[in-house]
């Protein structure tokens, strides 16, 4: 039996799903009720396992209050399939992937409530000392 490996564009869709619907903390089930599907196709949708049509695409986006581009932003180079000649090293999964986790979706809505511009420049300020001081720590 050969196994199916999921194309790079449905995992990045399927990542762009799960990473709106947390951050609207909306539930694979109600996702699933709202499109009349289980929560396990959800979770197909989102790994990328399964493929999503392009009209089950645009109520997804109307769902989750986003443009149908939202889902295709930020798609890495070689999801697209397009070489990436002499760029620089695109760190989009990796962030992609912090985002998605349960403490990167907590940090952006905390951090997204912060109406002044200079709290938020000194939060980042503050967590790029912490990243500093650790890696200063981790070579020592």
């Amino acid at each position: 039996m050969i196994k199916k490996i999921p194309d790079p564009i449905d995992v990045h869709v399927g990542s762009r799903v799960r990473l709106r619907r947390m951050l609207i903390g909306m539930s694979q089930e109600k996702l699933g009720e709202a499109l009349n599907l289980t929560f396990q196709q959800i979770q197909k949708y989102e790994k990328g396992a399964n493929r999503i049509g392009s009209s089950r695409l645009y109520k997804i986006s109307q769902l989750l209050g986003v443009s149908v581009q939202f889902f295709f932003d930020d798609m890495p180079v070689e999801a697209a399939g397009e070489s990436a000649g002499f760029s620089e090293n695109d760190s989009t999964p990796m962030i992609m992937d912090f985002v998605s986790t349960p403490e990167g979706v907590q940090l952006n809505r905390a951090f997204s409530r912060i109406d002044s511009a200079d709290v938020r420049r000194r939060v980042v300020d503050l967590v790029k000392s912490l990243a500093d001081n650790n890696e200063s720590e981790a070579t020592d």
